[in-house]
């Protein structure tokens, strides 16, 4: 596959780095929501991804970020968790809406604030920090109450590249990531979007994770594109086609 027009999410990373992280401070366009996700999560989204994954659902705060969201401190994103938590009656809560591992050292300080609570953090995340940098698993590994969600997109380098836009030797690091996690004895498991993949492709990635730790195999989550009306029509311009989906 030529890399012409595509680009490296680390580049990426340090140029949205500059728009949404302040310090500590981190932008978010939501704090905070309640899902039935995990059987019940309370969410604050974030603003800024290092990938354009073309399913994404939350598109218009990361192509955006200069247009959308406030700064918060990692304190004030750990009491708006807390509160709908307590009110909700949930046990787990989360960041997500874009790539919550940007901005390094606020998510470490929201991380210590759980540390201390009755919570689990989920941590959904690209891993492509985590496997670009051994240290932030290290960083990771620190806590008790994280356990992080890898979410694969794709099942190999060409099949990433086509969703994410970006070049496709990025897709290692994401396999890197879950290495890197389990090095550390960080909690984890892979997802991986499926909607768009082979059964050549699954096959391979299988055995990418089995080479990797067969723990990754029996704990692979498997996600399908939900089609959202704007998902709709960005997959149109991209002219793909899921082969599996929700409405």
């Amino acid at each position: 596959m030529s890399s012409k027009g595509l680009f490296d999410p680390l580049k990426v990373t340090e140029e949205i780095r500059r728009v949404v992280v302040k310090r500590l401070l981190r932008k978010y366009y939501r704090v905070a929501r309640g899902g039935h996700w995990y059987g019940g999560i309370a969410t604050c989204d974030c603003v800024g991804c290092n990938l354009k994954c073309v399913f994404c659902w939350s598109n218009y705060p990361r192509d955006n970020p200069d247009k959308v969201g406030k700064f918060y401190s990692p304190e004030a994103i750990f009491h708006a968790l807390d509160k709908l938590a307590k009110k909700r009656g949930y046990r787990l809560v989360r960041i997500s809406g874009n790539e919550p591992t940007i901005s390094r050292e606020h998510l470490l300080k929201v991380l210590e604030y759980i540390e201390n609570s009755p919570y689990l953090f989920i941590l959904e995340t690209n891993g492509i920090l985590i496997g670009a940098d051994k240290s932030y698993a290290k960083d990771l590994s620190k806590f008790t109450k994280v356990h992080v969600r890898v979410s694969l997109k794709g099942t190999t380098p060409e099949e990433f590249s086509k969703l994410t836009g970006a070049i496709p030797e990025a897709f290692e690091l994401q396999l890197k990531a879950l290495e890197n996690l389990l090095d550390y004895g960080v909690d984890c498991h892979p997802a991986v979007m499926l909607s768009f993949s082979t059964e050549e492709g699954v096959r391979q990635l299988i055995e990418r994770l089995n080479e990797i730790d067969k723990s990754l195999v029996n704990s692979l989550e498997e996600e399908y594109i939900i089609l959202y009306p704007h998902v709709v029509r960005r997959l149109k311009e991209a002219n793909l086609k899921p082969r599996i989906y929700f409405r």
